[in-house]
């Protein structure tokens, strides 16, 4: 791993409004994850550590504070910009895997290249690479109904990585699995941190998978804690 710091999330604040009320959800809370690190967020129901993610990925605004990825704060892009920067730079594993049905592995997996300029036989290529990776070359024509949740969730780890990101953000990537699916759902992203250098952040409430990172983080009440909160 690294030294090289690649996220700086500094006194980040962030409140919802909810009738009269404010929600503080993430209350001064600053991170730094260091380039190529495998970081799991752990945190009972209601602690913050998927607004962190959304937040680290762009995927929402902070309050007040700074959320820095390569010396840039994104938290000031404008919208049309943060978009751009989110669709080269964030790679998203989602619990429930988000694939379009109506769609086979590598047509799933294309979707974001879609975004870029690469012609139909270079997106071709991406996906055929990204498969590979994710050791689903075989099931690229079948539809996700076809495949079990296991495979399922390789297809969606190979649509996070298929445009080379430079954060792979994990919500819950084991939520919906059972253990052997899971694991091997770990051994793959821990493939991707140690083998391809990917730095990768990791939301689950199961020590089991945070067990496979290479740092733990828990969250209580929208700030860091020391120690796990049941």
């Amino acid at each position: 791993m690294s030294n090289d710091v690649l996220v700086h999330v500094r006194n980040v604040e962030k409140r919802f409004r909810r009738g009269s009320e404010d929600i503080h959800v993430l209350s001064g809370l600053s991170l730094e994850v260091p380039r190529g690190e495998f970081l799991a967020l752990m945190g009972p129901s209601g602690s913050g550590k998927t607004t962190l993610l959304n937040l680290i990925g762009g995927l929402d605004r902070p309050t007040g504070g700074s959320v820095e990825i390569e010396g840039e704060r994104i938290d000031g892009f404008s919208d049309r910009k943060l978009a751009a920067w989110r669709a080269r730079h964030v790679g998203l594993v989602f619990q429930m895997y988000n694939l379009l049905p109506v769609l086979t592995a590598e047509r799933n997996v294309d979707l974001p290249l879609l975004l870029t300029h690469l012609s139909r036989q270079e997106r071709r290529r991406h996906v055929e690479a990204a498969l590979a990776v994710v050791g689903l070359s075989h099931r690229a024509r079948h539809f996700p109904r076809q495949m079990s949740g296991g495979e399922q969730q390789r297809v969606g780890i190979a649509r996070a990585i298929v445009t080379d990101p430079t954060l792979l953000l994990c919500d819950e990537p084991t939520g919906d699995l059972d253990r052997k699916a899971g694991d091997e759902i770990l051994d793959l992203l821990q493939v991707l941190n140690r083998e391809q250098g990917k730095t990768i952040v990791m939301v689950t409430h199961d020590p089991h998978a945070s067990a496979r990172a290479s740092r733990t983080v828990h969250l209580n009440k929208g700030q860091l804690s020391t120690e796990a909160v049941p």
